[in-house]
């Protein structure tokens, strides 16, 4: 047997293909309302389509909390934020390259399988990762060792001869779709934006979080959370740009924060933000939608 080299269809994928090209069942994972929200603008499920990937995310590094001076220094200007785009820091561009080569595999395999099928979209996509294990405490705080990304969704294909160049995908359920294509719009693809920084505790942030501070405002942490929000937010704008989108729906955004001891023997806290949703095209340049309404009378 031929080890699988991980292009194309893994095996198993192939070998599911060939029964659904035999066969012809037809699956869903679609609930009523949606299975009929996509019938009701020429779709038909056609199959439930799956990718994965089961990714190591290795420690490459950890280049400082990115405090370089300035005593009690606050902001970016102070040297104490430092984001996964700065080349310096290699321990966090190289990580969140990997989630987005993690979550981008594992769609571009669930879209080959809607190809394989003839279809022309995935809807209902659902976006998951989990962790399988860690190598090391150190890596354990930082988020390495092996993880697992699916995407999971129902193949659609439309029953008109005119049929899009490309396979689109959504995260919207089936009757949210329809509305759009009634509205005139469009969806392309599932976009998302993902960013992670880390902050130097300084002296002002742990006075400010220590026990028996009061009610206060911890100003670090404020600022943490607001940039990698920030930045997801400007990653999510900039890959909808890049698949032609001319508007995009938010469908979650994401916080996780956790603590880090690194070598310089002080606590960091590091913050990873994500921010997921579907990108949109306009088919209709009128004044109104191209909608018909169902008037309703009083049956007097």
């Amino acid at each position: 047997m031929t080890e699988w080299a991980g292009r194309g269809l893994p095996p198993a994928a192939a070998e599911r293909m060939k029964r659904f090209a035999s066969t012809g069942l037809r699956t869903s994972l679609l609930p009523v309302p949606g299975a009929v929200g996509v019938q009701s603008v020429g779709f038909d499920p056609v199959g439930e389509v799956m990718g994965c990937i089961v990714e190591h995310i290795g420690w490459s590094g950890f280049g400082g909390c990115g405090y370089i001076g300035g005593f009690g220094g606050l902001g970016i200007g102070g040297g104490t934020l430092t984001s996964s785009g700065s080349p310096r820091y290699v321990g966090f561009g190289p990580y969140v390259d990997a989630l987005y080569r993690g979550y981008g595999t594992a769609l571009g395999r669930m879209t080959a399988e809607a190809a394989a099928m003839d279809a022309d979209g995935v809807v209902g996509v659902r976006l998951s990762m989990s962790h399988l294990e860690a190598r090391s405490p150190l890596e354990a705080q930082l988020g390495a060792g092996n993880r697992e990304f699916v995407a999971l969704g129902t193949a659609v294909r439309s029953r008109s001869r005119h049929r899009p160049g490309r396979v689109f995908t959504t995260d919207l359920a089936g009757q949210d779709v329809a509305k759009l294509l009634a509205a005139g719009w469009v969806p392309c693809a599932v976009v998302y934006g993902i960013s992670v920084a880390v902050r130097h505790d300084d002296w002002r942030t742990q006075r400010q979080a220590s026990w028996g501070a009061g009610n206060t405002e911890v100003f670090g942490y404020t600022e943490l959370v607001t940039h990698v929000r920030a930045d997801a937010r400007y990653r999510f704008d900039q890959q909808a740009r890049s698949a032609g989108a001319e508007g995009a729906i938010v469908s979650s955004m994401g916080l996780q924060i956790g603590e880090i001891e690194p070598s310089e023997n002080h606590r960091d806290h590091v913050a990873e933000a994500g921010v997921f949703g579907t990108a949109l095209v306009s088919f209709h340049r009128g004044s109104t939608a191209p909608t018909r309404s169902l008037t309703i009378l009083p049956l007097r």
